[in-house]
């Protein structure tokens, strides 16, 4: 038997909107403040997990068709090969290097390899997250 949940399907679509906004504000933010690839992996991954308590399954599987294993896998190559970038330059494994670019719009901007690292970390944690929880709520 399915409920119709309307207001919470209503404001679901619009709490997933700002969760999702705001963790990649945590993700951006990590490098000066608390934050970073793991807690914004997490909040991401939040905001799926209430789409599934707001719609079926299925219904959030056909709007977001992501192979979270994929996903997984994809950003532990990203983490890895970020640690390796730096036997390139004669330092020790996963040290990271930050410089200054002067972008169009944004001004004067640092631009850290510990992004990179955050990218693969944040995929790795949404994508085993949700494959956890996709394979909990499929066995029912």
């Amino acid at each position: 038997m399915k409920t119709n949940d309307l207001i919470f399907q209503t404001v679901t679509k619009v709490v997933v909107f700002i969760i999702i906004i705001y963790s990649l504000h945590l993700f951006f933010s990590g490098h000066y403040t608390p934050g970073g690839g793991f807690i914004g992996g997490l909040m991401t991954a939040s905001a799926i997990v209430l789409l599934l308590l707001a719609f079926d399954i299925k219904t959030v599987v056909n709007t977001l068709p992501i192979d979270y294993i994929k996903m997984t896998a994809t950003g532990l190559l990203i983490a890895l090969l970020t640690g390796i970038g730096s036997f390139f330059f004669d330092v020790p494994f996963l040290t990271h290097t930050f410089s200054y670019v002067d972008l169009p719009v944004l001004g004067k901007t640092s631009l850290a390899t510990a992004v990179l690292f955050d990218l693969g970390v944040y995929l790795v944690v949404i994508g085993v997250t949700m494959t956890i929880i996709q394979t909990i709520g499929e066995t029912e």
